[in-house]
């Protein structure tokens, strides 16, 4: 069976800009899937698991761990963004269909084509097929690394569908979401070492979440607040509002930006000085500034600027962590 995105753009229910939008991608299916999987965000994603292994161990592993570890992380994160639209299928075609010609703030997320599934352009058993070989690719390298990862990847793609499930019942769907983040850390510290310390592992798991809750989920939400609202979705902004929704994002983004810095002091030996200045740098950067713009000037606009600097977080802590590896002062 030949697939041809660009002659099912006529079913796709979405406003013109959209469909412009779309029909850039829509010339090579291969845009479609990184679509779905929503690749250039995962990207920046993968850099968690790296970045908590160099923490952990303050030297780089060995040639062959790195090069396994960063296939089954792309595999993983994948599949897990995948299986976000698939189980959302239904959800973002309502949404897609109410939305009519509203614009969107730009955030990372809309570098390719959004839910080109609920969108028409995707035919559903290809996107299936895609998050089940990922999925295996994923499952097979963790398990070499170690099988606790493996176990750890099943528990997160469990949990992202119960976070998807959750939409319409409760808020609180936001704790599975930032177990599902911190979880790509935490894999990659037991893919270098099996048996880590506990306070190293309990500050990392409590700094992923607050960056999740507070740079990603919760600014999601308030950019989402309309199209979520006409679907009936239970989000900390339409179930709390505005003003508590920023409360809470500074609340969390302050928590993560003080995490990054103190898990300095249980982070490998190899960890330079270098590491506490740069987090304290980059925690303002990437967080704490665009959440105090928040505060001042609250709505979607600074929200997506929030979300767009703390998705570059990852990226950013590796490459310092990276840094303060190889100049150890």
């Amino acid at each position: 069976m030949k697939f041809k995105a660009e002659d099912r753009t006529e079913n796709m229910r979405i406003s013109p800009k959209q469909s412009a939008k779309a029909n850039v991608f829509s010339m090579s299916k291969w845009g479609l899937f990184l679509g779905l999987s929503r690749t250039p965000h995962a990207i920046l994603d993968m850099a968690t698991p790296a970045m908590a292994a160099l923490l952990w161990l303050g030297q780089f592993p060995p040639l062959s761990i790195i090069v396994v570890g960063l296939i089954t992380a792309f595999a993983g994160y994948t599949a897990v963004y995948a299986l976000n639209d698939i189980v959302d299928y239904r959800v973002d075609r309502e949404r897609l269909a109410l939305r009519g010609d509203a614009d969107d703030v730009f955030d990372v997320d809309n570098i390719t084509v959004r839910h080109p599934l609920a969108q028409g352009i995707l035919p559903f058993p290809w996107g299936l097929s895609w998050l089940i070989f990922w999925a295996i690719v994923a499952l097979a390298g963790a398990w070499w690394l170690n099988p606790f990862c493996a176990f750890i990847f099943l528990v997160s793609a469990s949990l992202e569908t119960i976070y998807c499930r959750l939409l319409k019942i409760t808020h609180f769907k936001i704790i599975p979401s930032a177990i599902v983040k911190a979880s790509g850390g935490l894999a990659g510290v037991y893919a270098v070492d099996p048996h880590p310390s506990l306070g190293f592992v309990v500050v990392l798991l409590l700094w992923l979440a607050a960056w999740e809750i507070g740079g990603q989920n919760i600014a999601n939400d308030i950019m989402d607040m309309d199209d979520d609202a006409k679907v009936a979705a239970r989000t900390t902004s339409t179930v709390k509002g505005i003003p508590e929704s920023v409360f809470r994002i500074v609340s969390a983004v302050s928590m993560a930006a003080f995490a990054g810095i103190a898990i300095y002091f249980l982070a490998g030996k190899g960890v330079g000085i270098l590491y506490p200045l740069g987090a304290a740098a980059l925690g303002w950067l990437l967080l704490m500034e665009p959440a105090r713009s928040l505060y001042y000037n609250p709505g979607p606009a600074a929200a997506a600027m929030l979300f767009n600097r703390a998705s570059y977080a990852p990226v950013g802590f590796l490459l310092l962590t990276t840094a303060s590896i190889l100049l150890p002062i």
